[in-house]
């Protein structure tokens, strides 16, 4: 019986990620602050889960970059031999269109105080591949939401489904060491970053945002990457100036 533990497990991506990891002889441990409802296979427990935006620095710090520590410590003093963490595109947010495809391994170069902290516990990953041994998977998620919702999600969006593949793989490779790989979807106008390390670990993305084009397009109008600040960078509406970016 393996167990696989999911923290934010009452979240977007966390709710959306059940169903799809459940499997036979797996049982998933579901961590997280909100209520739960615990299903066949599933034990819900307490835990302190990430700010999944952005946040003042004293909030970022304690629950992201404070709860990443904890969670690979625990995983270390537990003997947990493999850690996934759902990094984000905003570690990388302010690479520029003009280095697309982002590179797997790509720099820090975050937009926000949540673009920090996620570069921060890709640091904790490596420490811990390097020190302890874990295999640890970092997965710069783009835009995980049922459909996409923007122009720029029409190049972004990562499906339910293919998320579930992706979770799956990293599950599932064998002795993966210490990576970093971007999480999206096969989309049709797609090519912003590498899938290369995403499809060595097994991932086979399948879905496509273009079947959502016509409608958002529609509402939107036909995407300009030349004049549209928000995509003139990977991270989108986190690299305006005016973001709001919390004081306190």
């Amino acid at each position: 019986m393996s167990v696989v533990i999911i923290t934010g497990a009452a979240g977007l991506i966390g709710s959306m990620l059940r169903p799809r990891l459940a499997r036979p002889g797996r049982t998933l441990r579901l961590l997280d602050i909100a209520p739960l409802a615990a299903g066949p296979g599933e034990e819900a427990v307490i835990h302190l889960a990430g700010i999944p935006g952005e946040a003042s620095w004293p909030r970022i710090l304690q629950t992201n970059i404070n709860g990443g520590y904890v969670a690979f410590e625990a995983a270390r003093r537990a003997g947990t031999p493999r850690v996934i963490f759902a990094s984000s595109n905003h570690a990388v947010g302010f690479t520029p269109r003009s280095a697309f495809p982002v590179p797997d391994y790509a720099f820090p170069a975050p937009d926000t105080n949540y673009g920090v902290s996620k570069a921060a516990t890709e640091a904790l990953a490596a420490m811990y591949h390097h020190r302890y041994g874990l295999d640890t998977i970092c997965l710069r998620i783009l835009s995980c939401f049922p459909r996409p919702a923007n122009v720029r999600m029409l190049s972004t969006w990562l499906s339910p489904d293919d998320a579930g593949r992706l979770f799956e793989a990293c599950l599932t490779a064998e002795r993966p060491g210490f990576r970093v790989a971007f999480g999206v979807s096969a989309n049709t106008r797609g090519g912003w970053v590498s899938l290369a390390e995403a499809r060595a670990l097994g991932y086979r993305p399948q879905d496509d945002a273009e079947a959502y084009a016509a409608e958002i397009i529609a509402e939107a109008g036909d995407p300009q990457p030349d004049t549209d600040p928000v995509l003139r960078y990977l991270g989108g509406e986190f690299t305006l100036p005016d973001a709001q970016v919390p004081q306190a």
